[in-house]
């Protein structure tokens, strides 16, 4: 059995917690991940335009992203407000 890549598990991270933001009509798509271990998300939906998407990017998707990929330093939206 093959160790799953970095961005593998980073997006079974956020598959967890997908759900919710699609029943809120958003999605987040992972964009990248630098040379610092930083994801860079794309918003999607309804999360693009959210006044709320900061917090949930940084105390749900971050912190869920984080939990499951600790060598992960952050997370950036390439096309939100951070």
């Amino acid at each position: 059995m093959s160790e799953k890549s970095l961005i593998d598990r980073v997006e079974s991270a956020i598959d967890e917690i997908r759900p919710y933001l699609i029943a809120d009509g958003g999605d987040i798509k992972v964009i990248s991940i630098d040379n610092k271990n930083i994801v860079n998300l794309e918003l999607l939906g309804s999360c693009e335009t959210c006044p709320m998407s900061p917090m949930t990017l940084k105390a749900g998707v971050e912190e869920a992203i984080k939990k499951q990929v600790p060598e992960i330093n952050g997370i950036y939206a390439v096309n939100g407000s951070n």
